[in-house]
């Protein structure tokens, strides 16, 4: 063989492995998050309205990332969307999240980012004869994202428990149907509907206790003796080990847009009126987020609480030492719970 085709077959093989080494390490330029309803999801409005991610991956060297948001009811769709590709970063409730560190730890391995915030759930009725959760018959309906798998579901169940007693946690499952929040409130102040309780979250829980007739019968702070997240952010260990520049200005921007909650409420509050197209006056979403009770934060808190009491009443199998267990290892440095 001549010199020169030594060097020709060379090149050729060194052109395929620079080719197939850029491939390998090229990072997707399409990223889908998703969000559901409601100013739980005020951190994503606000990286969705400034535009963050695409500016932090732009800064990063990764050139023009299109960026999609998606809005899902609940948790279980945006789950299926994570387990199927379709969706990189959910935002939902610590049950759901939960459930899908479970079910993905020996393939997709989904953990969470960060916390996103941590705010009361109310259980609020307009039957003025129940007062408590033994009031309830089965002339009532309790509406919630979802039936036995949603965090309000689950939160339910804890109080049921504390209620009437250890073995009956699943007491009150046969009242509940699954309602978007939205459609849960407006099934709750409608005389018409047989539902005539709702277990959601901000805004809509306080909105209704606006309506004279809407008590509250359970506040989640108060089932577990501490605050909770309602929200935390998760995707793939997968994607992650894939896309760390994409990933880590995920992260910049998630950072971003808590940081600036945290410190412009009156904008963050006029981001998510224009964002979720709500008509709620600025002045009542302004009120929500300078509740003391209310906090935008990326610290974990009462995950262990939820977890536990999924894993001892068999709705998870695996049971993690710890949170930072179920948590991306950026979010270690924090003192979690």
């Amino acid at each position: 063989m001549t010199r020169n085709r030594i060097t020709f077959r060379l090149f050729c093989v060194a052109t395929l492995l620079f080719g197939l080494a850029a491939r390998a390490s090229a990072e997707v330029h399409e990223v889908s998050l998703a969000q559901q309803f409601g100013i739980g999801s005020l951190t994503f409005m606000v990286m969705e309205d400034q535009k963050l991610l695409e500016k932090q991956a732009a800064a990063a060297g990764l050139g023009e990332v299109k960026v999609n948001w998606v809005r899902f009811p609940g948790g279980a769709a945006m789950n299926d969307a994570i387990i199927s590709g379709d969706l990189q970063f959910a935002l939902g409730g610590v049950a759901p999240f939960a459930t899908l560190w479970s079910k993905t730890r020996s393939n997709l391995g989904v953990k969470a980012v960060y916390a996103v915030n941590s705010m009361p759930m109310l259980l609020n009725t307009r039957n003025p004869q129940v007062k408590t959760l033994k009031d309830f018959t089965d002339k009532d309906k309790i509406a919630l994202p979802g039936v036995k798998v949603s965090i309000q579901a689950v939160i339910l169940q804890m109080a049921a428990g504390q209620a009437f007693g250890p073995g009956h946690e699943h007491e009150l499952d046969r009242l509940t149907v699954t309602r978007s929040h939205a459609d849960g409130m407006a099934a709750l102040l409608s005389n018409a509907s047989e539902i005539d309780s709702h277990f959601t979250s901000p805004p809509y829980s306080y909105e209704e206790l606006e309506h004279p007739g809407i008590h509250t019968v359970l506040n989640s702070y108060d089932v577990l003796g501490s605050p909770l997240n309602l929200n935390v952010i998760y995707t793939t260990t997968r994607f992650r080990d894939a896309n760390p520049k994409i990933y880590a200005a995920c992260l910049r921007a998630f950072e971003q847009a808590t940081a600036f909650i945290q410190n412009n409420k009156k904008a963050a509050a006029e981001i998510y009126l224009k964002v979720s197209k709500d008509k709620t006056p600025v002045e009542e979403v302004l009120k929500i987020l300078d509740n003391p009770q209310v906090s935008f934060t990326l610290t974990p808190q009462g995950t262990m609480k939820i977890v536990d009491f999924m894993y001892s009443s068999g709705m998870l199998k695996v049971k993690p030492p710890s949170w930072q267990e179920m948590y991306m290892p950026e979010a270690h440095r924090l003192p979690g719970g």
